[in-house]
């Protein structure tokens, strides 16, 4: 009983957390820790954003005909970028609750309070593996806001995919990005342990990450990720969380019983979310601060195969497992009609501390098709 007391005011100590950002001081580390220091359920994400907020847009307008299984180079032909666009605006208007977007982009996208817009990092993690991968437009987007708006510098900007971006500059030719938005390919590759948060191995094993993100050179991390098919011991699908395959090795989840719970663990690291209050388990300051599942096109089965739905649909939050749970549950399974392994989504929540109750909209997309941008 203590326990539920425990995690049900953490909980809303979470929800109830606004707008206090505490700096990060970035002290690079060679020892890895016994265990992982990761995330406690209940901990703060994002200081700005409710984190279980989903927003999303279905419109038949962000595509110029319907095709099914359109290949990559024949979905940037048919998407219509202005429409696109403008619905991203308004996901951001409603994904921050702002008025206008400007506003909202500047409250979601966060730079650390020591450094300057000219000097911060980010990485896009895109998702280059097998045949489907997020247009120009949705990608381009993301950067302008970075770049025309908040001050960023493009060449900072690392599109990146460690597991299948080696071939990204051919593969995926992506047109209409700031000047000197790096295609860092794999960046690197997975090149440096640390250690994977629980529940893999109750957080004592350790996994290979891409450099930047051990090193804490990496000030905000954006997932691009897909709409597709993956296995049962994985929901089903594979979207935000799974994109981070590309991040952190993913052999341990196909092997020693990783499956789930290296999947899990991964989300929980401060590689992902950020540098964590040991004390806590909230996150100091966000690096994980977007989370776009582009599903103008999806896949009911995968991930080696083409798109077989055009959905015309676009979904965004601030945390991955949110907005899969949301994106498999409302759109994959209830608009879509495909199978869901709902008690692995279930994991998605309850891990972080949250139950299906807790989403607002009571667990549906939040519509942002009607908002003002």
């Amino acid at each position: 009983m203590t326990e539920h007391k425990e995690t049900a005011m953490s909980r809303r100590r979470f929800l109830a957390a606004t707008a206090s950002t505490v700096a990060l001081t970035a002290v690079p580390t060679i020892i890895l820790p016994k265990r992982a220091e990761a995330y406690q359920p209940g901990g703060r994400i994002h200081p700005n954003v409710n984190p279980l907020r989903v927003v999303g847009v279905t419109d038949p307008g962000m595509t110029a005909a319907v095709k099914e299984n359109a290949s990559w180079a024949e979905q940037e032909e048919l998407v219509v970028s202005d429409v696109i666009q403008e619905n991203m605006d308004r996901m951001a208007v409603a994904l921050a609750e702002e008025s206008s977007p400007a506003d909202a982009w500047k409250k979601i996208l966060l730079k650390p309070p020591a450094k300057s817009w000219n000097d911060v990092v980010i990485g896009i993690k895109s998702n280059q593996a097998h045949l489907q991968h997020p247009q120009s437009v949705v990608l381009g987007k993301v950067c302008r806001v970075l770049t025309d708006l908040l001050g960023a510098k493009g060449s900072n900007i690392h599109v990146y995919d460690a597991c299948k971006g080696h071939d990204m500059a051919t593969l995926t030719p992506f047109k209409g990005l700031p000047e000197g938005v790096h295609l860092a390919g794999t960046w690197g590759g997975y090149n440096t342990d640390t250690t994977v948060a629980r529940p893999y191995f109750d957080g004592q094993r350790h996994s290979r990450c891409i450099a930047p993100l051990v090193r804490n050179e990496v000030d905000i991390l954006i997932d691009m990720a897909m709409c597709k098919g993956h296995n049962r011991e994985f929901g089903g699908f594979t979207m935000c969380m799974k994109n981070y395959f590309g991040t952190f090795d993913p052999a341990p989840a196909h092997k020693d019983g990783g499956g789930a719970d290296y999947l899990i663990g991964i989300n929980k690291s401060p590689e992902i979310l950020g540098r964590i209050d040991a004390r806590t388990g909230d996150v100091l300051f966000p690096r994980q601060q977007l989370c776009i599942v582009d599903a103008l096109w999806a896949s009911k089965r995968g991930p080696r195969l083409p798109p077989n739905a055009q959905p015309n649909a676009l979904l965004m939050g601030v945390f991955g497992p949110a907005v899969d749970y949301v994106c498999a549950m409302r759109l994959r399974k209830d608009v879509l009609g495909w199978p869901v392994q709902e008690q692995v989504a279930g994991r998605f929540l309850t891990e972080f501390g949250y139950s299906e109750s807790d989403l607002p909209n009571g667990g549906q997309i939040i519509n942002a098709a009607a908002t003002r941008a």
